[in-house]
Parts: C-alpha cells; sequence; structure tokens
C-alpha cells in the first residue's frame, strides 16, 4: 500500500506577532508599522505590533530567538539587537546565529541634537560647553548599550568631553525628557528627531552620516567638523528565529520588498529621513554579519567603557 502524503499548509494561516523593540512613538517604531501594514496586505493576514522595550531591545530579541521557527512570530530587528548591544552588553542571545534574516526596512543618520534646556547653537560651542561644564551635563539614550548611547560615548571619545548618561527605556521617551528639559542633548535617529528639529523644539548641530541630509542640509557632519571617520547610521531590518523555513523567509522578503516599492511608502519614509532598503535575504545576512564586527572592533579601538 503506497504512503500517503499530505500536503503543507500554505503560509500564513494565522495572525503574524511582530515584536518591535522600542517603545511606541519612536523612529523605529513608526517605520515597523508603515511598512508592517503593507506587508500584511500582500499576505493577506494581520500583522500584529507588540512593542517591547527595555535593555535595549535585547528582551525582545531573546523572545524571539526563542520562538517557534515558524514564521508566526518575527521582530525588528536594529542596529543595538545586532550591532551595539553584542559589543557592551552581556546579552543572552547570538545576534546572527539565532535568528534568520529576512530583509532591510530602512536606514537613516544619526543628529545630535539640544532641547530648550541648552543654549548652544553650532556643535562648536557644544563642546566647548561640555568642557567648561566638567561632566554635568547630561544626554538621553534609548536604553544602556543602544546606538544612541554608544554613538554618544564615541563622540564623547573623540572630542574628550564627559557627559552624564540617562538611559530610558526607548527613543520616545528619551526624546520627551530631552524636550522637558530633564538632559541637555541626545544623538537619535534623525526619523525620531526630524519632526521637532523641523518645528523648532530641537536644535540639530550635526549628523553623524558620511555625507549632509537633504531633509537638513545646513546640519554639517561630524566628519567635517573636525572628525574625519566619525560615521554611524540607524538601519532597521526584519527577522525571524533561526530554523524559520527558506519558504517562508522568500515569501516574506518578497512582501517587504513589494511594500517597500510603494510609492506612498517611500514618499512617508523620506519624509521622515528614513531611505527605504529593499535588499534580498542573503543581502541583509552579509549585512548584518558586517554590524557584528564593527562595533566590538569600534570599541576595542577607542577604549570605549559602558557600563550598564
Amino acid at each position: 500500500m503506497c504512503c500517503l502524503s499530505f500536503a503543507q499548509p500554505t503560509y500564513p494561516q494565522k495572525n503574524i506577532k511582530l515584536l518591535v523593540p522600542v517603545a511606541v512613538g519612536g523612529g523605529a517604531d513608526m517605520v515597523a508599522r508603515m511598512v508592517s501594514e503593507k506587508m500584511a496586505q500582500t499576505l493577506g493576514v494581520p500583522i500584529v505590533i507588540e512593542n517591547k522595550a527595555g535593555a535595549s531591545g535585547s528582551i525582545a530579541a531573546l523572545e524571539v530567538a526563542k520562538a517557534q521557527p515558524d514564521g508566526y512570530t518575527l521582530m525588528q530587528c536594529f542596529v543595538a539587537t545586532r550591532s551595539t548591544n553584542p559589543a557592551v552588553l552581556p546579552i543572552k542571545y547570538d545576534p546572527i546565529a539565532e535568528f534568520s534574516p529576512i530583509g532591510m526596512m530602512a536606514r537613516t543618520s544619526n543628529v545630535l541634537v539640544v532641547g530648550p534646556k541648552n543654549q548652544v547653537k553650532i556643535f562648536a560651542e557644544f563642546l566647548a560647553l561640555a568642557r567648561k561644564s566638567q561632566g554635568s551635563m547630561s544626554y538621553s539614550s534609548a536604553g544602556s548599550g543602544s546606538a544612541t548611547h554608544l554613538i554618544m560615548a564615541y563622540l564623547e571619545n573623540q572630542t574628550q568631553i564627559n557627559l552624564v548618561h540617562a538611559p530610558y527605556k526607548g527613543a520616545a521617551p528619551a526624546i520627551q525628557h530631552l524636550l522637558g528639559g530633564q538632559v541637555d542633548a541626545m544623538f537619535p535617529s534623525l526619523t525620531t528627531a526630524l519632526p521637532y528639529i523641523q518645528s523648532g523644539k530641537l536644535r540639530a548641530l550635526a549628523v553623524a552620516s558620511p555625507k549632509r541630509d537633504p531633509l537638513i542640509p545646513d546640519v554639517p557632519t561630524v566628519a567635517e567638523l573636525g572628525f574625519p571617520g566619525f560615521s554611524a547610521i540607524q538601519w532597521w531590518g526584519l527577522c525571524a528565529p533561526a530554523h524559520t523555513p527558506q519558504s517562508i523567509i522568500l515569501q516574506l522578503n518578497k512582501a517587504l520588498n513589494l511594500a517597500l516599492e510603494l510609492p506612498d511608502i517611500q514618499k512617508r519614509l523620506l519624509q521622515m529621513a528614513a531611505e527605504p532598503t529593499p535588499i534580498t535575504a542573503d543581502q541583509f545576512s552579509s549585512f548584518m554579519k558586517a554590524e557584528v564586527l564593527k562595533w566590538p572592533q569600534l570599541v576595542k579601538n577607542t577604549g570605549i567603557k559602558i557600563e550598564p
């Protein structure tokens, strides 16, 4: 008697959970919601976002790393969960081995901003005041070990200033305390900071990208202000647990890239200083492997010490 064969159920059959490892309202959260909404239309099932901030994204990353590799639990992976956390924190997950890369959503620069409490108008004034203050100026970050933390620590190292670090659970609360005057400065993604820069609530002093951003062309790069080689970007991607079937990865990558090719999504992303970046899963895998090596090397080269 011949063996019976059973066809595998078509993916997806139910809601997909997307863990976003930051608080509601930050740049990463906005990108995730915008892109996943369009992906859901292609896939034919809702993508339900669950914000799980804390430990610079490590809590969400660990949960997804241990989830079933069936395509129904995904995460928005980004520079903190794949690059800066492994460089400075004792994380409990392997940023490469325990995940299946799906694709990149977008990328943006980081921008040094000051709030209403700080009256400096240019980068040189910021450095002069920081040196004069002798360690009393403060800055907020999206959490210990986050990109917003490590980039500012890198700036401190390169410019020989000393600032007080105030970590928060995500970029949104960190920005709010900067706006409220509880801290002096921050180095968030341009996506997060742009609305406040445009409204005049925050002043941009410098960008960390290799070249100036077209949305704030009058703001110089840190590199051109006397610190050549200073470069740091934010990026957001999509990851699944390791061993997720390749057919599911390819289906998700296709839905992601179709979303990024939509004119309205491209327009909305560019308006918030996020560059749509449709690439293959293999290309994203190579990018992440390079990122995992980049920040630990930077920490080693500069001698930066980060306390959790």
